[in-house]
């Protein structure tokens, strides 16, 4: 699926269920950060990072700012939500035209490892 490959590309996921409430099964805006190798590749999973314009939500040192310009396509500042990164189901993506840099994820993955504690 082409909107899950890492990569810098920026898509929707949408996470929930049945027993979720309607705001749970919204489509959010999130980067791509694994292609879903991780997984089995009968379970489609990957990894991806949520993205929120909201600077009250944005984890100070782990989040990247990501600002609007004619290469990456974004409309609006941004903010990488790394210490949320979560599996979605590949199924419920949606790509879009936006991207981020190659510099930029790896940021991201390096803030997701700083969330961890891995370094």
């Amino acid at each position: 699926m082409s909107a899950a490959r890492p990569g810098g590309r920026r898509c929707h996921r949408r996470l929930g269920g049945d027993a979720l409430t309607k705001e749970a099964n919204k489509l959010r805006p999130a980067i791509v950060v694994d292609d879903g190798l991780l997984f089995d590749p009968d379970w489609l999973r990957v990894l991806v990072v949520p993205l929120t314009e909201d600077t009250d939500l944005a984890f100070r040192g782990l989040s990247l700012a990501i600002d609007p310009s004619p290469e990456n396509g974004f409309t609006k500042r941004c903010f990488a939500l790394a210490p949320l990164v979560t599996a979605a189901s590949g199924k419920r993506m949606r790509g879009t035209p936006s991207r981020v840099t190659d510099q930029q994820l790896r940021r991201v993955r390096l803030q997701i490892a700083k969330a961890a504690g891995a370094i």
